[in-house]
């Protein structure tokens, strides 16, 4: 279930990224930029390659809060250890949330 949730935020998040990428440069040229007033010492290639990474992140990061706030309350509260192995004070239910 861990392997399919993070496909479910960074598959998305790199089409997205890709999408965004050819957006972007479409109209802005890479050697244009310029970074506290210089320009950028990378090549084409390489502000291609950095830019994608980012926009990766932060659409990766969008989709990782989509999929948090999307747990129920069972998968959010839910207590990891068996009903007879939990420490005194943590309740001892075997149904309901823990």
């Amino acid at each position: 279930m861990r392997t399919q949730r993070w496909m479910w935020i960074l598959w998305p998040a790199f089409l997205v990224a890709g999408g965004l990428e050819m957006l972007v440069f479409a109209m802005v040229d890479p050697q244009d930029l310029q970074w506290f007033g210089q320009p950028v010492a990378l090549s084409r290639q390489g502000i291609y390659t950095v830019s994608f990474f980012v926009f990766w992140g932060f659409t990766a990061a969008s989709s990782m809060l989509t999929t948090m706030l999307s747990l129920s309350p069972f998968e959010v509260n839910r207590c990891p250890l068996p009903a007879t192995g939990r420490p005194d004070g943590c309740p001892k239910q075997e149904a309901g949330g823990c």
